[in-house]
């Protein structure tokens, strides 16, 4: 008999962002493993017969996280569910999966993820101001708090080690399941081509220049380090000589404040904004290094959609996707997304050819897609609830 699986998010619509779409690549790649899913979720606009929206009626994009609670209880009493996996604080599930690493990690890194020291400490001060910020929060707490509470899997060490220091948990209580993404998407060649032609012309550059194409994809480019990359363009050119060096920012973010950035430090002809991309992997193509000196990322999509097209990496440690390759050999992790200088030197040595290549093939002869692939992530998935349905048969 298969096992019946409920997920619980908050919103069934990819189009927001990696963590939905996260959640139902997961889910089908249950399915795949002969598991039956079914997503619960308070809004989203589908016809999938698997795909429950339980606040349809409610008003206004956003559900009371009581109201959603009250609303899956209702559907859990009236069917039956092997294991309630949530990536929301709900301490009725058998398997707590923040998406987002913990409320309280996220809070401080959003908050030194701003330039101004005084709105840095105005934010952490105003944080709990936010009442749906601070109802998770404490809903979180409540969870790690319940002995009986449910296991959390984390997407990574980094994740994992943010509830050991902030709610004290045991490891007991703490499986991490590594971050997965598909490694199989096809590039639409024709797509790709063009939007290399794009870029080109934007830049004013012929292929003949052999320019070296740097991808940034987020769309939050404060919390991702946007403006300590373009300081380390400005550095690289300068210090490094790095002339080839060009960047590619791909996102539906505000771009103004980075646009007036990259004139100031003149280096606003080696910057494309490309706006919103609908196939990262697209883009991946047709670029050479991927970058992201992101501030705080409990496991990065990109990061390993690009690991999966075999380009080099440029991170922090604020990653963790990081657990998933290794510091000069498949990429460069920065120890501080204000560390100018260090991201400066990981940009001009990927303007070398040469070091593009050789970090290419080790990629592709580590076999990391195997590493980072959902379907991996989904068989450990599977193992967990299965644990915990025979500590649960032993009560």
């Amino acid at each position: 008999m298969k096992r019946k699986i409920a997920i619980i998010i908050e919103r069934a619509d990819i189009t927001l962002g990696g963590a939905e779409r996260s959640v139902f690549e997961l889910a089908s790649a249950l399915s795949a493993r002969g598991l039956k899913v079914d997503v619960l979720a308070a809004k989203g606009q589908t016809k999938a017969k698997n795909i429950h929206i339980l606040c349809r009626t409610k008003a206004g994009k956003r559900t009371w996280h009581f109201t959603f609670a009250k609303a899956i209880k209702k559907h859990l009493a009236e069917n039956r569910y092997d294991i309630v996996h949530s990536v929301l604080p709900f301490d009725f599930a058998d398997v707590y999966q923040p998406r987002g690493g913990s409320f309280a990690e996220a809070i401080l890194r959003n908050a030194s993820s701003y330039q101004n020291r005084f709105i840095q400490s105005c934010k952490k001060t105003t944080a709990f101001a936010n009442f749906r910020r601070a109802t998770l929060l404490h809903a979180e707490k409540k969870l790690c708090n319940n002995p009986n509470g449910p296991v959390i899997a984390a997407l990574s060490k980094y994740v994992a080690d943010q509830f050991r220091q902030r709610y004290n948990l045991d490891d007991s209580r703490i499986v991490v399941i590594p971050n997965g993404v598909k490694v199989d998407e096809r590039i639409d060649t024709a797509v790709a081509g063009k939007l290399r032609a794009q870029i080109l012309a934007k830049l004013s550059l012929k292929e003949t220049d052999n320019p070296v194409f740097f991808l940034f994809a987020a769309n939050n480019f404060r919390l991702k380090g946007l403006a300590a990359l373009i300081k380390a363009m400005h550095l690289a050119a300068d210090r490094y000589q790095a002339s080839k060096a060009y960047l590619v920012v791909a996102g539906r973010d505000r771009s103004r404040t980075y646009r007036h950035l990259a004139r100031k430090l003149k280096v606003d002809t080696r910057i494309v904004f490309l706006g919103k991309v609908r196939h990262i992997q697209n883009a991946l193509s047709i670029t050479d290094v991927a970058v992201t000196p992101t501030f705080y990322d409990p496991s990065s999509r990109f990061t390993l959609e690009a690991l999966a097209a075999d380009k080099p990496v440029i991170t922090t440690k604020f990653n963790g996707a990081t657990d998933l390759f290794s510091d000069s050999t498949h990429g460069k992790v920065i120890a501080c997304p204000r560390d100018i200088p260090q991201l400066a030197a990981a940009i001009a040595h990927f303007t070398n050819p040469d070091n593009i290549q050789k970090t290419s093939q080790a990629i592709a002869a580590d076999n990391l897609r195997e590493k980072i692939s959902i379907k991996r992530t989904a068989k450990l998935t599977e193992a967990l609830y299965e644990s915990i349905i025979e500590k649960r048969s032993q009560q």
